[in-house]
């Protein structure tokens, strides 16, 4: 087992097995890497020896096998070490993943990208460029810093922004809008009403995820679509997230404990009318692990990645892959593939290389106006 600190802030791990057969993963926590990279070196005294065709007995063990549990860090190095054992699996018996989760039931997945949204000046060039690549879907920030309980003119801003963009999509395209958790939930109530009239897709983690338990005034204020999922973690996080009322689950494959849970997430939201649609705002293999999900899951919606997001200024996820074309997206939706394991495939020495240079990206730290602190 190796893993490999990849610019511009990832984390990918190698399995290889005494057969020959390696999978890949993707285990990490933007910011936390170095973290992650410890944790699956601990998590490696479990696997190495063990059958890597016994995948859910390994999650189980890997999870489960300690005392203390659970928490971004631990369920993220699972992550992409079950990853790695479903493009092993796959691998062994010749077919894709999706397959091993009961088959296909897409021949395309549609995908959004990222525009920003901090700025008002470059959003809508910046939708122009992605329906210029080809995309029908994108997904921007509400507002930058913004205080707990914005203002007239700041909330005339933010709808503001939402407009400019919706006047480049048109009425034929979708547009997402992330609160990114900055916002509290007052202010998420007094907003989310004032930009329905754009019909935004969903609106994301419009509070932190610490204040779940007033999610459901949240979603109730407004006939918006309400989503949220990156920073929780298992079944047991989104319980209470799907019980509040949110339409739209968005587990990380890279932190949610891998497919093995995401699956298992996917079909709790189903049983509360709800949609899947992974986050990842990540690297190749985080997306391939999500898109073999997205294949084989009945209530999936749409897929998040990353090719030109602003993160990749030092590397690109295309950047370490073989083979760029089964990322392509050219209608706003990347076709089924049947490649075996994860279809990816990884230019190591590429991967190598990168490890070499290594890296330590650190998410920013915001101040308000005053000083304090304020949420990214």
């Amino acid at each position: 087992m190796e893993t490999f600190l990849v610019p511009p802030r990832w984390l990918f791990c190698r399995v290889a097995t005494d057969e020959g057969l390696v999978g890949w993963g993707e285990p990490v926590v933007e910011g936390r890497a170095e973290t992650v990279r410890a944790a699956v070196d601990e998590l490696s005294d479990l696997l190495l020896g063990a059958d890597p065709l016994r995948i859910e007995d390994l999650w189980q063990t890997m999870t489960k096998g300690a005392f203390y549990r659970g928490g971004p860090v631990l369920s993220s190095a699972v992550a992409g070490l079950d990853q790695a054992l479903w493009d092993i699996a796959g691998k062994a018996l010749g077919v894709p993943v999706y397959q091993l989760l009961g088959g296909a039931v897409r021949e395309e997945v549609r995908v959004y990208g990222w525009i920003g949204g901090d700025e008002p000046s470059a959003v809508a060039e910046a939708a122009a460029a992605q329906v210029e690549a080809g995309l029908t879907a994108v997904k921007m920030n509400a507002a930058g810093r913004v205080g707990r309980l914005p203002g007239r003119a700041e909330v005339a801003e933010i709808v503001g922004r939402l407009a400019a963009v919706r006047e480049v999509l048109g009425d034929e395209r979708d547009v997402a809008v992330d609160f990114h958790g900055r916002f509290g939930v007052a202010a998420a109530r007094r907003v989310i009403p004032e930009l329905a009239p754009l019909h935004p897709m969903f609106v994301e983690e419009p509070v932190l995820p610490e204040y779940g338990h007033r999610l459901a005034d949240v979603v109730q204020a407004s006939a918006v679509p309400v989503a949220c999922g990156e920073r929780l973690f298992s079944r047991t996080d989104f319980l209470p997230a799907l019980q509040a009322g949110i339409a739209v689950a968005q587990p990380d494959l890279s932190h949610a404990g891998g497919i093995s849970e995401v699956r298992r997430i996917a079909a709790l939201a189903e049983t509360f009318d709800a949609l899947l649609a992974p986050h990842c705002p990540l690297g190749p293999l985080a997306l391939a692990a999500s898109l073999q999900v997205a294949f084989a899951t009945p209530n999936f919606l749409i897929q998040e990645q990353s090719i030109g997001i602003h993160y990749n200024t030092d590397a690109e996820l295309l950047d370490y892959v073989l083979d760029r074309a089964p990322f392509a997206f050219p209608q706003g939706a990347i076709q089924r593939w049947d490649a075996p394991g994860l279809g990816v495939e990884i230019d190591e020495s590429a991967v190598r290389e990168a490890d070499r240079r290594g890296h330590r990206w650190r998410p920013p730290v915001w101040r308000h106006d005053d000083g304090s602190f304020a949420e990214w």
